[in-house]
Parts: C-alpha cells; structure tokens; sequence
C-alpha cells in the first residue's frame, strides 16, 4: 500500500493535535510535528515553553539556517516512518512544504474552528506557559503578529483537504475518517 501522508496546518487551537491523536490511536499513524525541536531545546536550555519563546528560537534558527531548516528535518523523518500513515503537525509556512509536497502521498489539510472556540481550548488546555491567562485580545493578537503565526492563512489557502473543527469530537472525527477514506479510494 502507498503512503498517506497528511500535513496538518491551521491556527492556534484549530484541532491539529487532536486531530493527530485520533489518527494515532486509531489508524496507527506515526506523527512528526514542526515544534518538536523547539521545544526539545528550549527544555535543554533551561528556558520555558511559551509561545514567545518557540516563536523566537524557530526564527533564529531559520534566519542562520535557512527558512526550510525544519522542513528538511521533518520530509527526513517522513521518508524514514514505517508506517502506512503519517501525520506532520504544525505547518505554518509555504517553505514547511515546500520539501514534503515532493514526497508521494503528501496531502495538506487545513483545519480551522471559530476564534471564540479556539480561544477558548487554548485557554482551557494550557499547553504553553501562560496560555491560561490570555484575554480574548492577546489571543488575537498572538495571530495576527507572532512571526510563527502570520503565515498560516496563506499555507491553509494551498490545502485541496479542509476540516472545520467548531463543533464536536465526533463531527471532528467523521471529517478524518472520510479524508482517510476518499484518499484510499483513489490509491
């Protein structure tokens, strides 16, 4: 069987880590995601795990670098997976796929949710260090000006599959599940 590789991209608290685990739990998908790095080095600096923080290491490190530094390492590990299906979280630039759009079975998928209801799972999940404090407004703007953040639109504009994530689990899931269908069908 060819591969599946889906590429998930979309903005703060859309659904790209649930929509991952799903895909993990019950396809036995593998799953490599952009910040992975980041976050493994600012752990081994002592530095904590805020956005400012990831915003500002990916830029460093893409600015000495090159802007596809990450994607290289991520269509790497991508061609190394055993498995059938692979997913690839947080794509947030048109340089993140420019290595993996080249890997047969590469499909990018936008997903997206309301702003009232990602704010709200952001504050609610806490994944970064002060997340659970931001107001509606900080929340915005961290969209609309954090450098990791700005070009998100314009990837999801490239996506062919797309997932409204503003409702349930279920209606979620019914979505990946006919992704992974349509796609099997056409292999």
């Amino acid at each position: 069987m060819s591969k599946i590789i889906l590429g998930f991209t979309g903005p703060i608290a859309s659904g790209k880590d649930v929509s991952k685990k799903y895909l993990i739990e019950k396809y036995g998908a593998s799953a490599f995601r952009f910040s992975t790095v980041m976050r493994d080095l600012l752990v081994r600096l002592g530095l904590e795990i805020n956005r400012y923080n990831l915003s500002h290491l990916s830029t460093s490190l893409r600015q000495t670098f090159g802007e596809d530094l990450f994607a290289r390492t991520v269509a790497r590990d991508v061609r190394g997976a055993e498995t059938d299906l692979i997913v690839v979280d947080g794509i947030r630039r048109l340089a993140d796929i420019e290595h993996l759009k080249d890997i047969p079975g590469f499909h990018l998928v936008a997903i997206d949710a309301d702003p009232r209801v990602r704010f709200e799972r952001l504050v609610t999940r806490n994944e970064n260090v002060g997340d659970n404090t931001k107001t509606f407004e900080q929340f915005q703007r961290d969209a609309s000006e954090l450098e990791t953040e700005i070009s998100i639109p314009v990837v999801m504009e490239q996506a062919a599959l797309k997932i409204d994530n503003s409702t349930s689990f279920e209606a979620l899931y019914a979505q990946i599940d006919k992704i992974i269908a349509d796609i099997k069908n056409k292999l």
